[in-house]
């Protein structure tokens, strides 16, 4: 059997602690191992907030601080507070593979810090800022053939373009996306206040997160034509955070190209969940958003709320946990891209 793909993650905050607790509960749990954290926060911090979570309960194991590491389900994760990548020893801890999780880190050249500190290639929590700042963006399941052993800069897109990027890849394979709206129903964000104040340049981002729907700009058309580059110039998007701690949704309305019906759309995307059992789902249960709180699938279509208007004009419903959908799919990219770049010769292969 091979040994455990060695990661390392660089920033412990919502995406970090979630990759690592989406880990202790998923069928990567022998063949991925966390070696490695760095997180500016102090130990006790983070021991507690990974064993208790408001958002996603409590930790199924044991977590405990140790002496410079994060002892959890008995294995010891080092433990670094370096606010550079030049502080933290990469080279000595072996890693395969670091999980950039900070989201502080955007530009190629921003990245290449940890590549000249001995990491070994990087694996992006954020879409970066244009596609020539990693070597490939991944949305797992649509274009993760992609990924080659040789590249070091690796972006897993964002939370909402891998929940809309199936929806509309399926939509124009099938039915032809002339045009496309997205509106994004996004909770929360640690960029917003509790109650108002001077947290932000955007002045909408001033005003307390938890009494108002606020818009907010949103990359999210720029990120699915770099996916979709075949419908550039198509696609426009809007954002809005609502007051809810996790769970997000998509209102998608598209122009498409062949005629349709409620009925042939539903069963389209149900034939589709059905392929990709593991990242697309569908439901025609009378859901609420909580209901979708720690759902691993990109996305999931809620059924009930397909409407098509004179055979060509259609609005889909798309949800997703903006945290743990995400997550997962970080797991999934990290193993698929480590098949590639451990070869027989790897001792630790």
């Amino acid at each position: 059997m091979s040994a455990p793909l060695r990661l390392a993650i660089n920033g412990y905050g919502r995406i970090g602690r979630c990759v690592l607790r989406a880990l202790a509960e998923s069928s990567y749990r022998d063949t991925l191992r966390v070696v490695a954290i760095n997180e500016p926060a102090d130990l006790e911090s983070m021991a507690y907030l990974t064993r208790f979570d408001s958002t996603h309960g409590v930790f199924p194991g044991t977590v405990e601080a140790g002496e410079g590491s994060l002892r959890v389900n008995g294995a010891d994760i080092r433990v670094f507070h370096a606010s550079r990548p030049a502080d933290v020893p990469w080279a000595e801890l072996q890693a395969d593979l670091l999980l950039e999780c900070s989201g502080r880190f955007a530009t190629r050249a921003q990245l290449q810090g940890f590549l000249d500190a001995g990491c070994a290639r990087l694996l992006v929590s954020n879409p970066g800022r244009g596609a020539s700042e990693v070597d490939c963006t991944i949305v797992y399941g649509i274009n993760d053939q992609l990924l080659q052993a040789g590249q070091t800069l690796v972006s897993a897109a964002s939370c909402t373009t891998n929940a809309i990027v199936p929806v509309l890849d399926l939509l124009d394979r099938h039915l032809g996306v002339q045009s496309a709206f997205l509106t994004t129903l996004h909770s929360v964000m640690n960029d917003q206040p509790m109650i108002d104040g001077y947290h932000h340049s955007d002045l909408r981002r001033t005003r307390s997160a938890m009494q108002s729907i606020v818009p907010v700009s949103t990359g999210l058309a720029l990120g699915v034509e770099r996916l979709l580059p075949q419908l550039a110039g198509r696609i426009q998007a809007k954002a809005v955070r609502v007051p809810i701690l996790n769970v997000s949704a998509i209102d998608l309305t598209v122009n498409l190209g062949k005629p349709t019906s409620v009925e042939a759309l539903n069963a389209l995307c149900t034939e589709a969940a059905a392929r990709q059992p593991g990242l697309l789902a569908c439901t025609r249960q009378p859901h609420a958003s909580i209901d979708f709180n720690h759902n691993p699938h990109s996305a999931i279509i809620d059924l009930g709320q397909t409407r098509v208007n004179n055979s060509h004009f259609a609005n889909l419903m798309v949800w997703f946990d903006n945290e743990w959908g995400f997550a997962n799919r970080m797991l999934d990219i990290s193993a698929r891209w480590g098949d590639l770049f451990r070869s027989p010769a790897d001792p630790r292969a």
